[in-house]
């Protein structure tokens, strides 16, 4: 018998054929991964890198997810393992102690966050990414946000005011054309800072400010009611009244220490807990030109516009998986002024006061899936609403006017009184208020929905003349009893955003608010006629289209329209029905912001 030899590549050949025949029996006890990475909002993420790492032999595999955010590994040999997820523009996510048994199939869901662009290499990278203006942990950043519009009932504007004439105005008696401020966002400049000093620990700090856009100046509430003390209702300029009172840092002012486990304690002036959940829930994001809760103010400050951001805050967060919570302290203080209950009295017989105006406030809220909601309770003390401007030599002298130099409405004379130049008049009240917000996204929708109740009574601790207001602003005019009975306030919204493609989105909202009969003896209706202490209710619609046409870079279109009825279509809220000049407003805007 012939002995053949086999040719040179028949052995390979065998030895893989061997394999083959023995790896059906190994693939049966192997285990297998898989899962789906998403974003934030729980929007699948296609072409995440997820590296598959065996602790036991440091094995890597790597795959990119699918379409749909779907990942799978399988014939992996029973051991322990780590999964790392990794996409540009987010943080990577890792999870590790996971236990395969032979044959097992785990699957493991992975989360990632929004990471902090990288700094700025170049100009161009500047002007054509979102990178950001970072040396050394300390970032540059702020916003640029103008437009032009036309109002059917307005006013003219000044240089410090930083919202536009988009919501009806209980003086605006014209239709013009106008320079429309901050839109979409408030114009701003601010630095921020968080650096390591050891491991897990950060070291925080942010100051910014608004700026009217037009002129360049700090925006400044204040002053637009006090320019326009001792004139006529007919010669009126924009009013508004705001937390944003010309300070240096009138945004936030603050530092503090960030723990990468137990959170964040910060130090300052610092937004509410209830403007926080606004600027995430509303679905115009805070919009001066589209949003009633962004203009306004109430609702973010629990009450009052000035309420939105607090002075000598203690605030802390924390994160703990999808769940956060969020507390809030502010500590008195200011000026109370000189205060008597007497009908008549002079600066003499006046009794210093000291400031009650410390608050608190808590949040609550969480992520599942696509859906994520808030809890929001704040309380604030002594809070004022500075809400007419004085009454002056050329104002007429009807009882509905403000009186100067007044607590309770009483007029008062005598030497050493505040008098009414750059000064400004307010409102002084105890503010409860709990908010409910939820949003839901569902691609390529997001849906929002909030609710709020207000409750105000007159403050425990009265105000005087001569108490502090924003920004340092002295007020001649004071009201501590101005409600007969609690006021009670209701606001509800609701909102879609529609993303057209992934540089467009279109968005449309409503807004209600409805308040209590507050007034003793209640004798509210059109016959009796209405006083601000009537129920009523203001609603604003809105619609508008925001593309960007870079990173930085957006343009926007839209309109809003408002209108008021019953005791909130009264214009000055200190006697008998001074109506709106006129209870509607529609207000089309168009303009550009930049933000770096």
């Amino acid at each position: 018998m012939v002995s053949r030899k086999l040719p040179p590549a028949q052995p390979f050949l065998l030895l893989l054929w061997l394999a083959m025949g023995a790896f059906p029996a190994w693939a049966q006890t192997g285990a297998s991964l898989s899962g789906v990475v998403t974003g934030q909002t729980g929007a699948a993420l296609p072409d995440a890198a997820v590296t598959i790492r065996n602790a036991d032999t440091g094995a890597t595999r790597i795959i990119a997810t699918d379409g749909g955010g779907h990942y799978q590994a399988s014939g992996l040999p029973p051991g322990r393992f780590e999964i790392r997820a990794a996409k540009q523009g987010f943080a990577d996510e890792t999870r590790t102690g996971i236990s395969l048994a032979a044959g097992q199939d785990a699957t493991v869901d992975i989360k990632m966050q929004r990471s902090t662009p990288d700094a700025c290499a170049s100009g161009h990278e500047f002007a054509t990414t979102d990178c950001t203006l970072t040396w050394h942990g300390i970032t540059l950043y702020g916003v640029y946000d103008v437009g032009v519009g036309w109002v059917s009932h307005g006013l003219p504007e000044s240089a410090v005011n930083y919202e536009g004439e988009s919501l009806v105005n209980r003086n605006g008696y014209q239709h013009r054309f106008l320079i429309a401020p901050n839109n979409l966002q408030q114009t701003s400049l601010g630095i921020r800072g968080k650096e390591e000093f050891l491991p897990g620990w950060f070291v925080v700090f942010n100051a910014s400010s608004g700026i009217n856009p037009q002129s360049g100046q700090l925006a400044n509430a204040s002053v637009t009611d006090i320019a326009n003390n001792g004139l006529p209702r007919s010669s009126y300029s924009e009013a508004i009244d705001g937390a944003r009172a010309g300070q240096p840092f009138n945004d936030e002012f603050y530092a503090g220490i960030s723990s990468t486990h137990l959170g964040t304690l910060t130090f300052g002036r610092q937004r509410a807990l209830g403007t926080d959940a606004m600027l995430v829930y509303d679905p115009a994001g805070g919009s001066y030109a589209f949003s009633y809760i962004g203009y306004n103010g109430t609702m973010a400050g629990g009450g009052d516009t000035e309420d939105s951001r607090w002075d000598d805050a203690l605030k802390y967060r924390l994160a703990y998986g999808p769940v956060h919570f969020g507390a809030m302290y502010k500590f008195a203080d200011g000026s109370g002024g000189c205060y008597s209950a007497a009908a008549t009295w002079t600066a003499a017989t006046c009794t210093p006061e000291s400031a009650h105006n410390n608050a608190f406030g808590f949040d609550l809220g969480g992520e599942y899936g696509k859906f994520s909601g808030d809890v929001v309770y704040q309380h604030y003390n002594q809070a004022i609403s500075v809400l007419n401007p004085l009454l002056g030599p050329q104002s007429p002298t009807a009882s509905y006017q403000s009186t100067t130099d007044s607590i309770n409405t009483n007029p008062i004379n005598g030497a050493n009184l505040i008098a009414t130049t750059n000064t400004v008049y307010g409102i002084v009240t105890d503010n409860r208020a709990i908010m409910f917000a939820a949003k839901y996204a569902w691609d390529p929708f997001k849906l929002f929905a909030g609710y709020e109740y207000i409750r105000q009574d007159n403050p425990a601790n009265p105000l005087g003349v001569g108490a502090l207001d924003q920004g340092g602003y002295l007020m001649s005019g004071v009201e501590d009893n101005n409600l007969d009975s609690p006021k009670h306030v209701q606001i509800w919204w609701t909102g879609l955003k529609y993303g057209i493609d992934s540089k467009t989105d279109i968005t449309l909202s409503w807004y209600h608010q409805l308040q209590n009969d507050f007034r003793i003896p209640t004798a509210c209706s059109p016959e009796a006629g209405f006083r601000s202490s009537c129920a009523g209710t203001l609603n604003e619609e809105s619609l508008y289209v925001d593309h960007h046409f870079t990173k930085r870079f957006d343009g926007f279109a839209g309109v809003a329209y408002s209108y008021v009825s019953g005791g909130l279509a009264i214009a000055i809220p200190h006697g008998p029905g001074v109506p709106y000049n006129y209870d509607n407003n529609l207000a089309p805007t168009i303009g550009g912001r930049f933000t770096f």
